[in-house]
């Protein structure tokens, strides 16, 4: 497992609602300027399932980030299993200045695990960026 994290300098529900909701979720779901998340469905529940598609803007490439989700507490954490059989546990913590959002997931074996936690790290502070900004 790695595990990345961030603080968020915004109110729980606001840090929570940027997190889950599909019209959101295409602002910030993205490791670098060159890609984009175009769509985003979500059902937020046990048994539930998401799809982020994940594309570079130049069109050379894509995929869809899915999974199912097997926990959901509202504001306190979000456990799936990923379409590949990986595992992401997510969990939100209330702190006096915001939100530490703290986020650990199963490697897959294409990227080293130093790639894979910079891209996710990025991902956390594209999200951290777009939040902030709404608050």
């Amino acid at each position: 497992m790695i595990t990345v994290e961030i603080s968020v300098n915004a109110p729980l529900n606001t840090v929570w609602e940027c997190w889950t909701r599909p019209e959101h979720i295409t602002q910030w779901n993205f490791a670098s300027d060159e890609w984009c998340c175009p769509s985003a469905s979500n059902d937020l529940r046990p048994g539930g399932s998401f799809n982020w598609r994940m594309e570079a803007k130049d069109g050379s490439v894509g995929f869809d980030f899915t999974g199912t989700y097997e926990l959901v507490e509202v504001g306190r954490s979000i456990v799936s299993q990923l379409g590949d059989g990986r595992h992401v546990q997510i969990h939100f913590h209330e702190e006096s200045d915001g939100v530490r959002l703290t986020e650990s997931f199963e490697t897959e074996g294409s990227h080293t695990d130093e790639q894979q936690r910079q891209g996710w790290q990025a991902i956390l502070g594209n999200f951290k960026a777009y939040v902030e900004t709404r608050v």
